[in-house]
């Protein structure tokens, strides 16, 4: 869950991969030092690349509305509610929030040292004056602002948390579940049922074996045909009667799946200047590998 200027959970590994390398300079042989500036330059590079990717990305998709966004990878703006039902409670105060991240860390000497995290995985509602989606936060980059510390002696717990009304934008994949069913297939729906009749042959008997023989004849099954056909015509007209769903989630593959109560310009923007701090660690590993080569 990324909660800071990291742009994501990668891009963050690939910083501290770059740190790592550039430390370990300073003490590696001569024979070595090539192959972590080349390591250095590939992270960087990789870290550039990614985070023009992502910047571009937010700042040229066009907000949707809800109520007339296009079906897959979309952008929304609008403002937090909750769902219906049991809130979520804050770990932290026992206030009720959207989401929220929880880490808890240990003081060690002058050091406070990270010990758990934790974070919420329940849907909330996402509203813009149009219609109202539901936001599956799981397996969301969490890009949020607020931030409560509560130190407790040696124990420092910090919060990051979504509250009700806050702005909120969301970059995934966009979805309608809803009255209208493209796929719809009376007969096959029809024999699905029949076959998971068939199954449970006591209880087939008990509803259609007319005769009391122990055995389903053709009239019988006829009857329970037409009753599976009424039942599926049945169920459909409950889909038809029911309102549309829209639901925001993770996309396939690895696009970016993004959360934040920042405005999207701001977020662009923070993936620009860490495209700028991996630019220049590029630069530095190309000018490392030149000073390498010339000695």
């Amino acid at each position: 869950m990324l909660v800071s200027l990291r742009p994501d959970r990668t891009a963050g590994a690939t910083a501290v991969a770059i740190v790592v390398a550039g430390a370990s300079l300073l003490r590696a042989p001569a024979e070595f030092r090539h192959w972590l500036v080349g390591a250095v330059l590939a992270a960087a590079a990789f870290g550039w690349l990614r985070c023009v990717h992502h910047s571009r990305l937010i700042l040229d998709t066009p907000t949707s509305r809800i109520a007339s966004a296009a079906q897959g990878y979309t952008e929304l703006f609008g403002r937090g509610m909750p769902l219906a039902g049991t809130p979520v409670l804050s770990p932290l105060n026992g206030l009720p929030v959207l989401w929220y991240r929880i880490r808890v860390e240990e003081r060690q000497d002058a050091n406070w040292v990270h010990r758990s995290d934790h974070a919420s995985d329940a849907s909330f509602l996402l509203e813009d004056g149009s219609g109202v989606c539901a936001v599956d936060p799981e397996e969301a980059e969490m890009m949020v602002g607020r931030r409560d510390v509560l130190v407790q002696g040696d124990r420092r717990t910090t919060q990051w948390s979504l509250l009700k009304n806050d702005p909120i934008y969301v970059l995934g994949d966009f979805a309608t579940i809803g009255s209208i069913d493209p796929d719809r297939d009376t007969a096959r729906q029809v024999r699905d049922l029949l076959a998971a009749w068939k199954d449970d042959h006591e209880e087939l008997l008990r509803r259609f074996d007319t005769d009391g023989d122990g055995q389903i004849d053709l009239a019988e099954w006829e009857a329970a045909r037409a009753e599976a056909k009424r039942e599926v015509t049945r169920q459909q007209r409950e889909l038809d009667a029911a309102p549309e769903a829209h639901v925001m989630r993770r996309p396939q593959g690895r696009r970016l799946y993004l959360i934040s109560d920042m405005d999207p310009a701001a977020i662009g923007q923070r993936y620009r200047i860490w495209g700028w701090v991996f630019l220049a660690a590029m630069l530095a590993a190309l000018a490392g590998l030149a000073w390498l080569a010339a000695g």
